[in-house]
């Protein structure tokens, strides 16, 4: 009986590993609600959602470093004259009129449009909150290791 488990254990692995790399890399393959951060985002009522992102905006400074899980869907933007495109998470909101959202920057060399998923996909992220320096301006983002699908 051991010899076939571990026979089989390999190929279950590499099924999971390749599992977890597909639909563009983003994955499902941790328990998203096991992961300890700082600040989680995900847990809220739209209005203490909706006054938490505001709260982060006004006190930037206050969560640098902070690891912060949020909720919402997928979008991106390009910016024409960076050539730059920008990633975020933005909140659900219930009547639509005020979603906002974090800009994030996914760690590795993941290729857009193909690693990430599509606009609107409902996703999780996690990282932590930093900031780089850009066009004259502070940008405050989520540095993540990966995006989790919902559902």
């Amino acid at each position: 009986m051991k010899s076939i488990f571990k026979a089989v254990l390999p190929i279950i692995l590499i099924t999971m590993l390749i599992a977890g790399c597909a639909s563009g890399g983003a994955s499902n393959s941790i328990d998203i609600d096991a992961v300890d951060v700082d600040v989680d985002l995900t847990r809220l009522s739209e209005t203490v959602l909706s006054a938490e992102l505001m709260n982060i905006l006004a006190n930037s400074k206050d969560y640098i470093g902070k690891t912060i899980k949020v909720s919402g869907i997928y979008s991106f933007a390009f910016h024409e004259p960076s050539g730059e495109i920008y990633h975020y998470v933005i909140t659900k909101q219930g009547d639509a009129c005020c979603q906002e959202g974090l800009e994030f920057i996914w760690a590795g060399d993941h290729v857009f449009p193909d690693d990430y998923p599509a606009m609107g996909t409902p996703i999780v992220v996690y990282g932590e909150f930093t900031r780089y320096q850009g066009e004259g301006f502070r940008h405050f983002y989520l540095a993540i290791d990966d995006i989790h699908l919902l559902g």
